[in-house]
């Protein structure tokens, strides 16, 4: 896939949980042998823990040219030098958290299945809006992002769409057409060989 033209991008959401010490040699692996284009660091945790993450992960994807976002925690993304946040709610403050990022910081959105709040999240200034699950997941309300929704986006917006959220070969195979970046995760981290798992998702 990643040779096709106009293929999407990889986005790398990290395990939930993991600590920095664990982390390390496991991302810088994985950076090193696959084109990751962002690198997203999930929410959850203690401050002093997502710090540590968010020192870890910044040197190890800033000396590789990759961005790095943490989701909604837009002091943690300035006071660790990263590139910006991913929002995961809160979307009507994002005007707000652009002035106080500033221009040249990155700000996603997640809108869930909803065109609505992707649209209105493009138009307060985010940089790319992220819809999900693609699959069928455990989370939510058993909803998923279609590939209507994706095609639709694609063809009538210009602000970048992100797919994320129980995704398969057949899923990733389906979308690539219709978005920009693929975002993945759970479906890597939870494996014995993490790195095995995305190559063949990646291929």
């Amino acid at each position: 896939m990643t040779d096709q033209t106009n293929a999407p991008q990889l986005y790398l959401i990290t395990p939930v949980g993991a600590s920095a010490s664990a982390l390390g040699p496991m991302l810088a692996e994985v950076l090193d042998r696959l084109p990751v284009a962002c690198l997203r660091i999930p929410g959850a945790g203690s401050e002093a823990d997502l710090g540590r993450i968010a020192d870890l992960a910044r040197e190890i994807a800033h000396a590789r040219d990759v961005a790095v976002v943490i989701e909604d925690h837009v002091q943690l993304a300035l006071r660790h030098g990263l590139d910006g946040v991913h929002l995961t709610h809160n979307l009507r403050e994002l005007r707000n958290i652009r002035k106080e990022l500033g221009a040249d910081a990155i700000i996603g959105a997640y809108a869930g299945q909803s065109r609505h709040d992707g649209l209105n999240a493009g138009e307060a200034g985010a940089d790319y809006v992220c819809f999900g699950p693609c699959g069928q997941s455990a989370l939510g309300h058993g909803d998923i992002a279609d590939h209507e929704l994706f095609a639709w986006w694609s063809e009538m917006i210009e602000v970048p769409v992100v797919a994320e959220g129980a995704l398969t070969p057949a899923l990733i195979a389906d979308l690539a057409p219709v978005t920009d970046f693929i975002a993945l995760g759970p479906e890597i981290w939870s494996a014995e060989d993490p790195l095995t798992v995305l190559t063949e998702l990646w291929r």
